[in-house]
């Protein structure tokens, strides 16, 4: 007898909003590769590792603002929706955009890892594919695991083709159209 396997359908981005706009403040959702992933609540150092990125970005590009939580449109086809932890955008560039902004007037996303256990797979394997199949230029990535940046850029068929991984304390240059050397050494003092 072969055994019977159930089919369920997928949710519809329309039903994820839905969702997402009834849950409580407590809890933060996304929608990447067709699932629900509740993304963790911040902690004070990372709220302060995104508060300490907003001048840095605004002294180097004061054209560009960093929002921070912000939802972007990601993957193919618009399918998908993750709140980075931060999106540099031309300032004005989320004038008009409701909860979940159109992906291509991000030049950089941000995101810094959680203590979780779903932070591997969501900030290292998912936001990657997700940025760059929805175009975003630069991905930069503060990986509190083991104090490192990791910058992604040339997105092209759904993946980034390029990638540095540096220390903190070093000096990253964070590609055009972003352009601009970033000083991670301030990143040491949130190392837990």
């Amino acid at each position: 007898m072969t055994p019977r396997t159930e089919h369920r359908p997928q949710m519809t981005v329309e039903e994820f909003e839905e969702l997402e706009r009834h849950a409580p403040e407590t809890v933060r959702l996304e929608f990447i590769n067709g699932k629900v992933v509740v993304k963790p609540m911040t902690d004070g150092n990372h709220r302060e590792m995104i508060a300490w990125l907003q001048p840095v970005c605004m002294q180097h590009r004061p054209d560009l603002w960093l929002h921070a939580e912000s939802g972007l449109k990601t993957e193919r086809y618009r399918k998908g929706r993750a709140r980075a932890d931060g999106v540099l955008v031309r300032v004005g560039g989320l004038k008009g955009q409701g909860e979940w902004s159109e992906a291509d007037g991000a030049l950089m996303a941000v995101e810094i890892t959680s203590y979780d256990s779903d932070t591997n797979q969501r900030d290292r394997v998912e936001k990657p594919d997700g940025y760059a199949a929805a175009g975003i230029p630069v991905y930069l990535l503060i990986d509190r695991d083991d104090a490192s940046v990791v910058v992604f850029n040339q997105p092209e068929n759904g993946r980034y083709r390029h990638e540095e991984k540096l220390p903190f304390g070093a000096t990253v240059k964070l590609p055009k159209p972003v352009d601009f050397a970033l000083d991670t050494e301030p990143l040491k003092e949130f190392v837990d």
